[in-house]
């Protein structure tokens, strides 16, 4: 029999406990033992841990995050005035705590006061009028921002310049309607038409997914259905440079799906068309059954995957172009050349393919990569992501809601 505090581990049985720490009576731990204390410490020393030097970052969007989480569950619009100076004041004190140990609970609570600041500016920046009742044939006039070709029906934006309807004082900003397939007017045109419109659709039950939020950030205040002939007239006025740009990329990307109807038939256009240009309508119901049934669904959602490829392949190729030059490559960084041409096709590929949430998150985690190529900084750290979902997060707080935001930790990633 062991001896009471030896250890025996070496000689392969079983030890007691130290003498004088022998358990109570229908007790789970021994006599005198401050499991909370014990539990305390323990915390203690991995908050420490994580607010060491390059360990503090990743959870400032975590942080973030939850300050927007706050705002979406509030039961009433916040006071932006409010909200702001409280999140501006808690930055400020945070830096002034910047050497002291209550650092990282100072940027913690700055950093949650910042998102709900944040998600608080970007609703009155784009607040718009949203309807509340539906409307039967509706007169609207205005030009048509984009355009969404579905399998069965075609969708497209409309920047409303006019509407006259009875019993209604409403001014929208902004519909979606759907049409017949092939019917969609062009991206940048000026048409009159008549609709239904309806009030956003709301979630189906209570806490699932909120359609009509999304709508409402993107700046629509009602769908609906285009009634009788769409009508192509001469604008009143000039559609300004979002219009054009508008224009200029769903020209751009008819082109290349053009050129790729060309070249190619079948699902085999239909996939290089998704992947290029992000615009699924052509993929024939068995093949796109198939991919999701075996899940390489995801694979036709523009994401990190695709942009690692675009950006990789851009990269490694301009390397090796200018590694042919012998000047070149001995007496400046074509490495730092060979990541700015990368990102600048990355940033491409970002505009071509629609701006999608899932696609700036990419863009942005890519950008961080190439940047820190060209300064001469580590890139490959979970910095990186954490980076990444701050940007995606200050610029478009709704994508925390969103289910794209929500693939940060994907594989594809």
């Amino acid at each position: 029999m062991a001896e009471p505090g030896r250890s025996v581990r070496s000689q392969g049985i079983a030890g007691t406990w130290p003498a004088g720490r022998a358990a109570s009576a229908g007790g789970l731990a021994p006599a005198g033992l401050d499991l909370w204390t014990s539990l305390a410490e323990t915390l203690r020393a991995w908050l420490r841990a994580e607010a060491g030097a390059g360990r503090l970052l990743p959870w400032v969007p975590v942080a973030f995050g939850c300050g927007i989480a706050l705002y979406f569950s509030a039961d009433h619009e916040p006071v932006l005035w409010v909200v702001a100076t409280t999140a501006i004041a808690l930055l400020l004190g945070a830096a002034l705590l910047r050497r002291s140990r209550l650092f990282a609970p100072a940027i913690m609570i700055a950093a949650v006061a910042a998102g709900f600041a944040v998600a608080t500016w970007k609703t009155a920046r784009i607040a718009h009028p949203v309807l509340a009742r539906a409307l039967y044939s509706v007169s609207l006039s205005g030009f048509v921002e984009a355009r969404d070709i579905r399998e069965r029906t075609d969708r497209f934006v409309l920047r409303v310049t006019a509407m006259e309807a009875q019993r209604s004082d409403v001014r929208l900003e902004r519909v979606r309607l759907s049409v017949r397939k092939g019917t969609a007017p062009e991206v940048g045109s000026f048409v009159q038409l008549k609709a239904r419109l309806m009030p956003p659709l709301a979630p189906v039950r209570p806490g699932s997914y909120d359609f009509s939020r999304d709508m409402f950030f993107q700046g629509i205040g009602a769908s609906g259905f285009a009634m009788g002939a769409i009508t192509v007239a001469s604008p009143p006025e000039t559609g300004g440079l979002r219009l054009r740009y508008a224009a200029f990329m769903q020209g751009l990307r008819d082109a290349i799906d053009a050129r790729i109807r060309a070249t190619l038939d079948g699902d085999n256009r239909a996939i290089a068309t998704a992947l290029l240009t992000g615009r699924r309508d052509a993929i024939t119901t068995p093949v796109n059954d198939a991919m999701f049934i075996s899940g390489l669904g995801h694979v036709l959602s523009i994401s990190g995957y695709h942009m690692a490829v675009v950006a990789g392949v851009v990269f490694f190729a301009v390397r090796a172009l200018l590694a042919l030059i012998p000047g070149l490559a001995a007496g400046f960084a074509i490495k730092k050349w060979s990541a700015a041409a990368a990102l600048v096709a990355a940033a491409f590929y970002l505009l071509l393919s629609g701006a999608e949430v899932a696609t700036q998150r990419s863009f942005f985690m890519t950008a961080v990569v190439l940047i820190a190529v060209m300064v001469d900084r580590r890139a490959i750290t979970f910095r990186t992501l954490a980076v990444a979902a701050l940007i995606v997060l200050a610029v478009a707080p709704e994508a925390l809601v969103h289910p794209s935001f929500q693939r940060l930790n994907a594989p594809d990633a």
